[in-house]
């Protein structure tokens, strides 16, 4: 999969999570908001775990340069 592909499939996630969240866990406006700010967190520190991951695998594919020595 590509990165924008994965990066839209954590968007689509994330707002599932945030209406569901909304929908089971109605019980003010400000615990609402709390929730919500937790969910969107969750997301965002996965999605950024999964993109360094991604990235750090793809750097030897592109960088690596054999000298003449070896």
């Amino acid at each position: 999969m590509g990165f924008l592909v994965t990066t839209l499939i954590f968007v689509v996630i994330g707002v599932i999570a945030c209406l569901c969240t909304r929908i089971c866990c109605n019980r003010g406006p400000s615990t609402n908001l709390f929730h919500l700010t937790l969910v969107i967190t969750a997301t965002v520190c996965c999605w950024m775990m999964w993109a360094i991951v991604y990235l750090a695998q793809m750097n030897p594919l592109i960088v690596p340069i054999l000298s003449e020595g070896e």
